[in-house]
C-alpha cells in the first residue's frame, strides 16, 4: 500500500545482481548495512559524550538505532517504502569519524591545508563503495542507486559543478521523501536524546531545561499534575516522551499537509520540486529551534566538555601529521591507495574509520599519547 509518490523499485546496483527469492533489493541493502564492518564499528565511536563520564550514554550505533526507529514509524504513517527509508536510516552515519562532530572538525581542518575537505556524507558513500569488502564478485557493498544518492542527499543538496564527480546522483533534482525524512529524523532523535544525556550527566538541570525550552516546561509540569509522587527522573522522562512524540507527530501531519499543498501526484514531482517536503509546522520548528539552540549553548560548548575536543583535534592532528611525514607506517592497504590517491585523502579515510579506541592506541603508538582525565561523571 505504498503512495504514488513513494518509490516502488530501484535503478539497480552498480554490478547487477539476480533478485533475492524472498527479500527485496532495499532490504538486502539494509542487511548489507548491519553486516558491514564500518556499522559495526559505530558501536566504538562518540556521539556527544566519550565513555569516561558512563557506559549508558549514547554512542554512533545506538543513535543510529533511534533514528531508524524513528524514521520506520514516519514513514510508515506516510506510506513511504519503509525498507529503503531503514537503510538510509542504519547507513546515515557510517562516515563519522571518531570523537563526534569535535573528531570531524579536526579531520576537516586538516585536509584544508591540502586544499581539500572532510564531508561525512561522501566518505560514507567511499565506504560502502569501496572500503568495504565482503563479496568476491565486487569491491564495496553494491548497494542500489537509491541508497547510495540518498547516503550523500539525505541531508544537503550538492551543486552539480561543484562535484561533477557526483554526476550519476542527479544533482540538479530533490532525492525522494524516503532520503528526505532521514535529516529531520536524525535531528529529533539526538536533540531529544542529548537532553536526556545532559540531564544524566548533571551538566544540565532540570530547571535550566524548563527555563530554556518552555514547550519542555509545559509537558513537565502537566506530568507532574499526573504523577505528582513520582521520582523527579521518570517525571523527566515522561516530559521527554511527549517532547519527542510532539515533534514525530508534527512531522507526519505537517508533511503530509506539504504534500497536499505542492499538488504531489508521484515520485517525479517529488524529484522535481524547488523544496523539500519534510518540515515540521512553523510554530514546532521554532519549538525544534529552542531545543538546538539551548543545547549549542549549555551543552555541547560547556566547559566539561572541552578537555575531550582538545583531545580530539590533538590527536587526529598530530597523527594525521605524522602519517603524512611518515607514509610507510601506514597499514600496506592505505600504502598502496596512495599510489593513486592523494596521501593527504588516505590519510584521512585511515583516521576516519577507526574508532575512539582504536584512534588512541595509534596516538600512544606513534606520538606518545595523550593526558589522560579523571573517569568519573563531573559532579
Amino acid at each position: 500500500m505504498l503512495a504514488e509518490y513513494a518509490v516502488r523499485n530501484s535503478r539497480g546496483r552498480r554490478y547487477p545482481e539476480p533478485s533475492h527469492s524472498y527479500r527485496s533489493d532495499f532490504q538486502r541493502d539494509r542487511d548489507r548495512i548491519i553486516h558491514s564492518r564500518a556499522f559495526r564499528r559505530l558501536e566504538a565511536k562518540t556521539q556527544v559524550f566519550t565513555r569516561r563520564y558512563s557506559d549508558h550514554f549514547r554512542n554512533r550505533l545506538t543513535h543510529t538505532i533511534e533514528v531508524a526507529q524513528i524514521a520506520r514509524t514516519i514513514a510508515t504513517q506516510l506510506n513511504l517504502n519503509v525498507d529503503l527509508v531503514e537503510a538510509l536510516a542504519l547507513v546515515h552515519d557510517v562516515g563519522h569519524p571518531p570523537f563526534g562532530h569535535a573528531g570531524e572538525q579536526a579531520l576537516d581542518r586538516a585536509m584544508r591545508d591540502y586544499s581539500s575537505a572532510f564531508d561525512h556524507n561522501l566518505h560514507a558513500l567511499r565506504i560502502v563503495e569501496d572500503f568495504e569488502l565482503r563479496y568476491p564478485s565486487f569491491r564495496g557493498l553494491n548497494l542500489t542507486f537509491e541508497t547510495r544518492e540518498g547516503i550523500i542527499k539525505h541531508s544537503r543538496d550538492y551543486k552539480a559543478e561543484d562535484y561533477p564527480q557526483l554526476s550519476e546522483y542527479c544533482l540538479d533534482l530533490r532525492p525522494p521523501l524516503e532520503a528526505q525524512l532521514i535529516d529531520l529524523a536524525d535531528e529529533i532523535a539526538y536533540n531529544t536524546a542529548d537532553l536526556d544525556d545532559g540531564y544524566e550527566a548533571h551538566l544540565l538541570s532540570l530547571e535550566q531545561i524548563a527555563d530554556g525550552i518552555p514547550v519542555f516546561a509545559d509537558f513537565y509540569r502537566a506530568v507532574e499534575e499526573t504523577y505528582p509522587a513520582a521520582p523527579e527522573k521518570l517525571k523527566f522522562n515522561e516530559a521527554l516522551r511527549n517532547l519527542l512524540d510532539r515533534f514525530v507527530t508534527d512531522f507526519i501531519a505537517n508533511t503530509q499537509h506539504e504534500i497536499l499543498e505542492a499538488q504531489i501526484a508521484g515520485l517525479e514531482d517529488v524529484r522535481t520540486l524547488a523544496n523539500r517536503l519534510t518540515t515540521l509546522s512553523p510554530a514546532v520548528e521554532q519549538e525544534r529551534d529552542s531545543v538546538k539552540q539551548f543545547l549549542h549553548k549549555n551543552l555541547y560548548f560547556s566547559e566539561t566538555l572541552d578537555p575531550d575536543k582538545t583531545d580530539a583535534e590533538r590527536v587526529i592532528g598530530e597523527l594525521f601529521k605524522f602519517w603524512m611525514e611518515h607514509p610507510e607506517s601506514l597499514p600496506q592497504g592505505y600504502q598502496a591507495k596512495a599510489a593513486d590517491e592523494p596521501l593527504s585523502r588516505v590519510v584521512c579515510d585511515y583516521i576516519a574509520g577507526m574508532t575512539d579506541n582504536y584512534i588512541q592506541q595509534q596516538h600512544s603508538k606513534h606520538c606518545g599519547g595523550i593526558k589522560t582525565y579523571a573517569l568519573r561523571a563531573p559532579s
